[in-house]
């Protein structure tokens, strides 16, 4: 596993530093006013939006940084005439970094990080490993969970990694707006873990693997043993939206998608319950035989 480098790691390994920071945004630009991007004479961390304009920002600290110039701004217009065809204009500044910039960088980014939104992939079992995959690149903190310690020995994402014999008590404890998807091993336990999150009322997606069928089972399951919790806010199948492709990379892909769509939406606390069932005509296919074969493996 390969850790990310962190923005403290960065700046202890590069002595001069320039930060970029989008003071103005007019019109469409690739990112808002307060992206920050850090510029060393060999590395770089963060991004104000890729393309020319991050290019232009990338030279002209380089060149600041030879040069020793302090601070400077930039005023960018993003049209044909640097090949990008956002249609806005940004102006930025960009300062050489002191000690105590270097500690406000420091403090803001840990500040960000613990604000980060909370993911639980409730098994890591095919699907499971292969949604840490992706979130491990995302603005989340993502925690990997599961009984088997053998199975989460095969995880290579850098995740936070929890071995727990009681996963209901990890749900219980996760921050408000927290987004758990349920994709274990066992109905029995997809169908406990499923509940203990909508009983919550505060999760921001709650996913369970499976089918049709196995939404209406855990419907009536619901109703018979959990004094008629809803199940309107349960997504199942999860990433049914794009593909019925079940491979397990193909799964997370959409899966990940659809949670990071509900943790971004600026709508999200007030959105009405979605429910995410696949057509009721013919027959349904069994819960063994669907998207991903009903469980994380």
């Amino acid at each position: 596993m390969t850790r990310r480098l962190s923005l403290q790691d960065f700046l202890a390994s590069h002595t001069h530093v320039v930060q970029v920071v989008l003071t103005r945004v007019r019109g469409s630009s690739p990112r808002e006013t307060g992206t920050c991007m850090f510029v060393a004479a060999e590395g770089l961390w963060g991004t104000i939006g890729g393309g020319q304009l991050e290019y232009i920002a990338i030279d002209h600290a380089r060149r600041m940084l030879k040069k020793g110039v302090i601070s400077d701004t930039l005023d960018v217009p993003l049209g044909p005439e640097i090949g990008q065809c956002c249609g806005g204009r940004v102006e930025m500044s960009l300062a050489q970094m002191r000690q105590a910039d270097r500690d406000d960088a420091i403090a803001r980014q840990q500040a960000e990080d613990q604000a980060l939104p909370h993911v639980y992939v409730m098994g890591a079992g095919h699907v499971g490993r292969a949604l840490t995959d992706l979130f491990q690149h995302m603005p989340v903190r993502c925690i990997l969970i599961d009984q088997r310690a053998e199975e989460l020995a095969l995880a290579q994402a850098d995740v936070e990694i929890r071995q727990s014999a009681i996963p209901e008590i990890d749900i219980a404890a996760a921050p408000a707006g927290s987004a758990f998807i349920v994709l274990t091993h066992d109905h029995a336990l997809d169908f406990l873990l499923a509940s203990a999150a909508l009983q919550r009322g505060d999760a921001s997606y709650v996913g369970l693997i499976g089918s049709a069928t196995k939404r209406e089972k855990f419907r009536r399951w619901c109703r018979d043993h959990c004094d008629g919790l809803g199940t309107d806010r349960l997504i199942c199948p999860i990433g049914a939206g794009g593909s019925r492709d079940k491979r397990p990379s193909v799964i997370a892909a959409f899966v990940a998608a659809e949670v990071i769509a509900d943790l971004t939406s600026e709508t999200a606390a007030s959105a009405p319950a979605r429910s995410m069932e696949l057509p009721q005509t013919g027959k349904q296919p069994d819960a063994e035989g669907d998207t991903a074969g009903a469980t994380g493996r």
